[in-house]
């Protein structure tokens, strides 16, 4: 088995203080490996980098269709949002839409990463809902797909319907059997692949506009769905929203807890998956930005790269002290 390999560096003065190990792939639209990091097979969970799997059988099953989501309700069914307004308001409406409310949900409470939005609970001493859980725009997409198929209310329950329907979608795209499965933050399963299956799974999405097939067509709802909205992706400082506003929407970026990190690159159809081995999301946001500018899809100069590419260490006082920048391992 290939060990991890180093990708991304801390530099304080003129001394490596950190070193974050890691694999990579990418894949192209046949799905084998373009090129490689580290162990292409090593089993990984892709915690919310693959939402975007996780809303196929939202798209494929006809419930969106037969409710009229939008573009944006699809773009929040693949999102790890902020809990920003521009978030929970539109989840609020969706579960209008659907005649629910926010106790039908399996999430949980979640505080908001938004500034403003947690103050306002702050203030009004307004205990969080729901609603705010970063995942309540993929569960918004589960109840419609459950409310579709007339299923019982635990959505999240590893036998339900809805995720039967998510596993059956999750090995279809990575082209393997799920080795197993682990319970996500919001309570979903998370089934586990290899890095090769996830960089896989990226690049079938990405030359999905290549093919006519039901799956095919969900696909590109959902990558286009993303590009377009990258503020209800993630959300204002995120990663995932500055990276894809930065390339002009042309390409779509998801990350997930414990460094995974993923993109969809129609253009080239090309599909990347990184996982950074210690957790570290500072890492695996310098490794996919160094990708995304080896693949000539992001600019190397562009202010939103240098935020992750060779970003400035700034202490308290504002004074540059260091820097992350990826390994000698990933200059291309």
């Amino acid at each position: 088995m290939t060990k991890p390999v180093p990708m991304a560096e801390v530099w304080r003065g003129s001394l490596l203080e950190s070193l974050h190990l890691g694999h990579a792939v990418i894949c192209d639209d046949s799905g084998q490996i373009v090129r490689s990091w580290g162990d292409a097979d090593a089993v990984i969970y892709p915690r919310s980098s693959a939402k975007m799997i996780q809303a196929l059988p939202l798209v494929t099953s006809g419930a969106a269709a037969k409710y009229g989501l939008s573009s944006e309700q699809l773009a929040l069914s693949c999102a790890s949002h902020n809990g920003a307004h521009i978030h929970t308001d539109r989840v609020n409406s969706w579960l209008a839409q659907l005649g629910l409310g926010d106790d039908d949900f399996r999430c949980g409470p979640q505080e908001p990463d938004d500034i403003p939005a947690r103050n306002g609970l702050i203030k009004t001493d307004t205990s969080p809902c729901q609603v705010h859980n970063n995942c309540s725009g993929k569960h918004a997409g589960f109840l419609t797909l459950n409310q579709h198929l007339g299923a019982g209310p635990d959505y999240v329950e590893i036998d339900h319907p809805v995720q039967q329907a998510c596993l059956t979608a999750f090995e279809e795209v990575t082209g393997m059997e799920s080795p197993t499965y682990g319970i996500d933050g919001c309570s979903a399963p998370n089934f586990a692949t290899t890095v090769h299956g996830l960089a896989r799974a990226m690049s079938w999405f990405a030359s999905a506009a290549d093919r006519s097939d039901r799956a095919s067509d969900a696909a590109a709802q959902l990558v286009s769905a993303m590009a377009t909205h990258p503020d209800l992706v993630a959300g204002e400082t995120r990663a995932c929203t500055n990276l894809m506003r930065a390339m002009g929407g042309k390409v779509a970026v998801k990350t997930g807890a414990e460094a995974v990190f993923v993109a969809i690159i129609p253009e080239k159809k090309l599909g990347v998956a990184v996982k950074i081995t210690d957790g570290a999301t500072r890492a695996s946001e310098c490794v996919i930005a160094s990708i995304l500018v080896g693949l000539g899809v992001l600019e190397a100069d562009h202010p939103e790269t240098r935020k992750y590419v060779n970003a400035p260490l700034l202490n308290r006082r504002g004074i540059h002290c260091g820097s992350v920048r990826p390994s000698a391992e990933m200059l291309f």
